[in-house]
Formats: structure tokens, C-alpha cells, sequence
């Protein structure tokens, strides 16, 4: 190994996990990217130090973690006995390293209002393209391996599947930022529990226990951080707070905004739009955190009212009212609460109420064992689904999909 190759060999201190080694030049030069670099500049939970004041992380901590785990993972099934190559070994650790490149400012806060109708995973997919120009080939087999195009299928499940590397990362490392002791998992048993039987990821039968606690933690961190109330109520203010801004944009009103953030404001780019302008998913990668939360401080004293109140409550943490509900929200009273609105703030002009009172959806899916399971191999080459093989009621319970209705409004407006 020459010294360059060496001086690229570099240890992270990382809080959750400990020392991660950068184990190839290829992963290095990869990490030191600018469109990798941009990632310490995107929050891992969005809104979430709202509720969770050390919820700080980004999501460049989290890459680096899944990283890790993944090459733990490695060591663990080549100590088994199954074959994994130093080339696969890179693919597998490149495509989990770059799985979140595409994520857009606050992550999934703002996943479907900065580009319509597409998803972080086929921006990451795009910009993936990209490095692989840029990096003549070096990537090809790291985007079969997330594309789920390579001939082994459990090296994609460790990417991406019910019990991949990026979900034992998140949850361990979310629960350390915000202090919720429900989601700490044992990520260390779990992984020395995987193994491959007939080119599936699978776990073995004496992990039962660990991967019980790994579903039964995920629902737990859903309903008490990500779906925490008054996140929901942040998130959705702040997508209003950006619909209001590129409706304004569109209208041609003067508003501030960085360079980055002024070419989305001002267009409703879409999947096509990046098929035909390849240069358009570079532009997206100019995007982050920053962009956003500089606007929103100016848009403070913008003279639209919608867009300064908006911007107020969000920069002061003047946070609307968030109600959940196991059915959907009432029309007679939704219908009165928008009156309630337009009759407070006459001078935020007709439809203020689509920007200061939202109903929705969310649903929690611990284990969706109809997508891709997670299964239990036996000493005797038995195979069973965890939801079957599991002695614990609760686990049964989790495969279905537990759905909670919401409404969120201005404090100010009386609760009908």
C-alpha cells in the first residue's frame, strides 16, 4: 500500500458507535465529497430539537455510523463462512455510506415540497449517477448493490430492508441524541446474530429476543419522536411556511432566498425535469438547512402576512396546536375552525386557512412483513417469519398498521 493509500485510512470518534475506521481510499475520497459534506449540513430528525433540544445530530453522523455497522456486519458473516469479496465489501459499504445523498433541507420534513413526486432514495440514486462519472466506473457495482441488481440479494437487504444497517444505525443513534431510552437497541447482538441461508438475510433463531426489542422500539420511538405531536406540528408549519413562499415566488412578488433555494422556489421541478436536465440534480445538491433557515429569519419582516407569521412562529417557537385522533377529524368542526381563522386574521386575504390549519394522516409500520420479512433460521434449516415465531403477543399485534388522524391550528384560535 503506497502512502497516499495510508493517509486515507482515517478513524472517526464517533459518539454512539465509538472509533469507525475509514477502511478505503475509495470511501475516503467519497466522505471528503462536497456532495457528501453537504450532509453535515442537513438535520437527521428535521424539527425534532423543537421537542428534543439534543436532537442536533445530521445526517452525515449517521452515514459515518452505518458505515461502520456495515463493516461490522462484513466481519461478522465472512467469520460465518459466507464469501463476501473485498470488492463486494466496498460496493456494499459505498452504497450504504451515499443511501441518504439525496436527502433535501430538514429531511423528511420537506421530502415532497422542494421536488414533487419524488423521493430522497431516487435523488440518491441520481447523485450516485453522478459520483460515478465523476469517479470513472469506481461506483457501478456499490448502484447495482442498491438498486438490488446485484446476483447477491443480502448484501441490497443490508442496505435496504426491515433490518439493514441504516435502521439499526438511526434508531440506536436517535434515541442518544434525544435521550429516549425506549429506542436504544443492541445493535452488537444483532449483528452477531445475522446470517445468509439461500441468499437471504436472516437472523438466528437464539437473536429471537434482540430483534423482538429492535420492532418493539421502533414503534415506540415513532409515536414518542417522530410522530411526537408538537414535531408534527413544526413540520407541517414549515411546509406550509415554504408552499406559502413558493406560491408567492410564482406569483413573481420579490422574496429573499439564496441562489440554491430560488431555482426550486420559483419552479415546480419534477421527475421528468431531472430526466431531461441532467445538471438539475447539482443544483438540488447546493441545498441545505442553511438555505432554508437564512430565508426564514428575513421572511420574519417579509409584508406578506401569511409568510411573516409563518416565519415568527417557527424562528420563536410560537408552535400551532397539534390534536391526534384515532378517526378522522370532524368536517363540522374542521369547517368552523376555518371560519374561526378568516374571522381573526381578515388581513391575511381569502385561503389564509390552507396555510394555518392542516388535517392528516400518520401511520406507524413497526414490521410490514408483507414487504420483506424478517426471518428466523433454526439449527435444523427451519425457516419462520419473526411474527410467527415470536412467544410475545405484542409482536403479532405490530405487523399491522396503526393509523392516527391529526389536525393542527394557531393557538390562538378557541377549541371548538
Amino acid at each position: 500500500m503506497n502512502q497516499a493509500a495510508r493517509n486515507k485510512r482515517k478513524i472517526v470518534n464517533d459518539p454512539v458507535h465509538g472509533f469507525v475506521t475509514i477502511c478505503s481510499e475509495l470511501l475516503f475520497d467519497l466522505i471528503e465529497h462536497p456532495v457528501f459534506q453537504r450532509l453535515r449540513r442537513i438535520r437527521q430528525l428535521g424539527m425534532t430539537s423543537y421537542v428534543y433540544p439534543g436532537a442536533l445530530h445530521t445526517r452525515f453522523h449517521h452515514a459515518i455510523g452505518a458505515m461502520h455497522l456495515m463493516q461490522e456486519t462484513i466481519d461478522t458473516l465472512r467469520l460465518k463462512g459466507f464469501e463476501i469479496t473485498r470488492e463486494e465489501a466496498e460496493a456494499t459499504l459505498a452504497a450504504i455510506l451515499l443511501h441518504d445523498i439525496g436527502h433535501g433541507p430538514y429531511s423528511h420534513a420537506l421530502e415532497h415540497s422542494i421536488v414533487s413526486g419524488m423521493g430522497h432514495e431516487e435523488l440518491s440514486l441520481l447523485l450516485m449517477h453522478r459520483l460515478n462519472r465523476e469517479f470513472q466506473g469506481r461506483l457501478g457495482m456499490a448502484i447495482e448493490v442498491f438498486t438490488n441488481n446485484y446476483p447477491k440479494h443480502f448484501l441490497h437487504q443490508l442496505v435496504s430492508s426491515q433490518l439493514d444497517m441504516d435502521r439499526l444505525d438511526y434508531l440506536k443513534r436517535d434515541s442518544f441524541y434525544t435521550g429516549v431510552s425506549e429506542g436504544v437497541i443492541n445493535t452488537d447482538r444483532i449483528i452477531k446474530m445475522l446470517t445468509v441461508h439461500n441468499d437471504e438475510l436472516m437472523i438466528e433463531d437464539k437473536g429471537i429476543y434482540s430483534i423482538e426489542k429492535f420492532i418493539v422500539a421502533r414503534r415506540l420511538m415513532y409515536w414518542q419522536v417522530y410522530y411526537h405531536k408538537t414535531v408534527v406540528s413544526a413540520e407541517n408549519m414549515l411546509i406550509n411556511l415554504l408552499k406559502r413562499a413558493k406560491f408567492l415566488a410564482e406569483s413573481g412578488e420579490k422574496i429573499f432566498s439564496t441562489p440554491a433555494l430560488e431555482l426550486f422556489l420559483q419552479h415546480r421541478f419534477s421527475r421528468e425535469d431531472f430526466a431531461v436536465d441532467e445538471n438539475l440534480v447539482e443544483k438540488f445538491a447546493l441545498l441545505d438547512d442553511y438555505d432554508i433557515f437564512s430565508a426564514i429569519k428575513v421572511w420574519m419582516e417579509h409584508s406578506d402576512f401569511l409568510l411573516s407569521m409563518l416565519s415568527r412562529s417557527l424562528v420563536n417557537r410560537q408552535l400551532f396546536r397539534a390534536e391526534f385522533s384515532d378517526h378522522p377529524m370532524n368536517e363540522v368542526r374542521v369547517g368552523a375552525l376555518r371560519n374561526a381563522i378568516q374571522r381573526k386574521w381578515p388581513q391575511a386575504g381569502p385561503g389564509a386557512e390552507a396555510y394555518l390549519l392542516t388535517t392528516g394522516t400518520i401511520t406507524n409500520n413497526a414490521y410490514i412483513p408483507e414487504h420483506d420479512k424478517i426471518y428466523l433460521l433454526y439449527r435444523d434449516g427451519k425457516v419462520s417469519d419473526i411474527a410467527e415465531a415470536s412467544d410475545q403477543l405484542n409482536i403479532s399485534v405490530l405487523t399491522s398498521a396503526v393509523s392516527k388522524h391529526f389536525i393542527i391550528y394557531p393557538k390562538t384560535i378557541p377549541e371548538f
